[in-house]
Parts: structure tokens; C-alpha cells; sequence
């Protein structure tokens, strides 16, 4: 791989940046503690209440941004893999709308406990509906433009639902769940996500050596046995998994995982098999970084939240793409 770092040395960063996060994630809250204490508190050990604050609430929400992280990064590699387009992202191609969707429905119709489970039904029937609108369409821009379509409906219904909210009490719980934040971050959360979003890794990762091929052209990949519409299945059930997985627990986060993945090629990772894990660790740092990020900047009562810090980050990169390629 040519290049500025080389890819272990990369990969070495990205798991130290994501370790100094954690830490420092681990470290933040109303309650001052010591490294020591708080290391402490992880083994089971000192003092109680230590044990409760780092182990059921800071403990969760740290571990909660890397694995959403890891979700959102994985999946802006693999999708603009495919397309062979750096603007593909998952807010981008309607997965991280079509959760979201699903979640404010049941918001709106006030089954809370059926949040988590109707946006991964949400994810999962988008990812659906893009695959069969896809097929109409050979290749990957099948793909982007069913996605377009269907998050921008999906945005569409979700901004009804808000505008027939019964309520201001209502309509405010719906606008700052679509915020995005992990402050409500447990180990239930954890264990829904988790294996979600794990098994979402993985089928992006099978895709990557078919990504690689499909560098070279459509025609190439498929000369040299490549099925593209097994690739489009894997990669739209893998970002299904881990962005609805992600959006159930968190809200709306948008932007990781478009600039995450272009930010490595331009370190050097040009190989898209070799993109999608590392963006998936570079992304886990990122989220937990900016999540410690946004409690060091909240106010007294006045909580910053995750998904605007990120959009904040993000909107001026996208802008910056968009021009880049314009040019080219």
C-alpha cells in the first residue's frame, strides 16, 4: 500500500487515539475522580458509589459511542466503496432516516419501550426497499439513487409526524431524540447494539474483498467473478444492522461516516478491503472523543447535543467534498 503511514502503524494510532478517548471519556462527570479511583471503580474495588458511577453509567456511555462509532465509520467505507463516490455516507443514502423514521413513529404514538425495536424494523425495512428499488438499476448509482429517494421520503413522513405531534411536550421529545445523544447510555442499550451492529461489521468486512475488485470498474469485477448484487445485499443488510442498531439507542448522528473514511484515504488507506476496519476504529475514537467533547462544552442545564456537534463538524467537510469534485 503506497502511502504516508503505513497501515499497521495507522491501525496502532487509531487504537491508541481510541484508548486515550476512552480514558478521558471515563474520567468526565459532575463526580471528580482520580485516574486511580477510577481504575479503582472498573476492577469492582473502593468505594461504592465510585463503583456505580464508572461502572453503570460512564462505563456504558463510553463503550455505547465506540461501538456506534465503529457503526457509522464501517459503513462510510464500505458505501462509498461501492459507489466509488467520497459523498456516500449513511445519512446520505437514507439508512440513518429510515431508523429514525421507525423510532419516531413509535415516539409519536407513545410506545416508548418500542423505540429500539422499531427503528432497527425501520433500518432493516428501508434497507429492503432500497435493495428492490436498486435492482431496477445495474450498479452502484442504483443504489445511491434508491437511497436518496427513500431517505428523503423517509425524512419526509418523519417531518409529518411532527407536524400532527399532539402537543409541545410531544413534539419537543421528538426533536431532541433526532438530536442524537448517548446520554441515556446503559448496558441495555449495550447488549442491543452490540451484537447489532457487531454482526453488521462483519458482513461489510466480507464485502471488502469485492469492494477491492470493484475498484477497478463494474465490468473488471464482474470479469473477474465478482456478483454485485451479493455485494449490494451484503453491504445494505451490514449498514442496515449497524446504523438502525445505532440510531435506536443514540438518536440521529450523521457525518462520521463521511469524512472518517476520506480522511484515512488521505492518509494513505486506499484499499477499500483495508478501509472498512480501520474506519471502524478511527470512527470509535472519533464518537468517543466528541461525545467527552460536547460534556466538557455543555452548560448547566443546557446539554449539547452529540448529533449536532458532529453535524457541525461534518456540514463544512461535506461542503468542502462537494467542491473538490466539482473541480476535479
Amino acid at each position: 500500500m503506497s502511502g504516508r503511514i503505513s497501515y499497521k502503524l495507522l491501525m496502532l494510532l487509531c487504537f491508541l487515539a481510541l484508548f486515550v478517548a476512552g480514558i478521558v471519556s471515563l474520567s468526565l462527570g459532575a463526580s471528580d475522580l482520580t485516574l486511580a479511583q477510577s481504575l479503582r471503580a472498573l476492577a469492582g474495588r473502593g468505594d461504592p458509589l465510585h463503583v456505580v458511577i464508572l461502572q453503570e453509567l460512564r462505563l456504558p456511555r463510553t463503550l455505547l459511542g465506540a461501538i456506534i462509532g465503529a457503526g457509522l465509520g464501517a459503513t462510510g467505507a464500505a458505501l462509498q466503496g461501492f459507489t466509488r463516490n467520497d459523498l456516500a455516507a449513511p445519512g446520505l443514502l437514507g439508512f440513518t432516516a429510515c431508523a429514525a423514521l421507525g423510532a419516531v413513529t413509535a415516539l409519536y404514538f407513545g410506545i416508548n419501550n418500542l423505540v429500539i425495536p422499531a427503528a432497527i424494523i425501520g433500518a432493516l425495512l428501508g434497507a429492503a426497499l432500497i435493495s428492490i428499488i436498486a435492482r431496477q438499476q445495474s450498479g452502484a448509482s442504483g443504489l445511491v439513487l434508491a437511497g436518496i429517494g427513500i431517505g428523503a421520503l423517509a425524512t419526509a413522513v418523519t417531518g409529518l409526524l411532527m407536524n400532527l405531534a399532539p402537543n409541545p411536550w410531544a413534539l419537543s421529545e421528538l426533536i431532541y431524540w433526532l438530536m442524537g445523544s448517548l446520554k441515556h447510555a446503559d448496558m441495555g442499550a449495550l447488549y442491543i447494539s452490540g451484537p447489532l451492529t457487531a454482526i453488521g461489521l462483519i458482513l461489510l468486512m466480507v464485502s471488502g474483498p469485492s469492494l477491492r475488485a470493484l475498484s477497478l470498474g463494474e465490468d473488471t469485477a464482474a470479469s473477474l467473478g465478482i456478483s454485485l448484487p451479493r455485494t449490494q445485499m451484503l453491504i445494505v443488510l451490514g449498514a442496515a444492522l449497524a446504523i438502525g442498531s445505532g440510531v435506536a439507542v443514540a438518536g440521529a448522528i450523521g457525518f462520521v461516516g463521511l469524512f472518517i473514511p476520506h480522511i484515512l484515504r488521505f492518509l494513505g488507506v486506499t484499499d477499500p478491503a483495508r478501509l472498512i476496519p480501520i474506519s471502524a476504529v478511527a470512527g470509535a475514537a472519533f464518537l468517543v472523543a466528541i461525545d467527552a467533547l460536547t460534556r466538557l462544552l455543555s452548560g448547566p442545564g443546557t446539554p449539547l447535543y452529540l448529533g449536532i456537534v458532529t453535524s457541525l463538524i461534518g456540514v463544512p467537510f461535506f461542503l468542502y467534498l462537494a467542491v473538490r469534485q466539482r473541480s476535479v
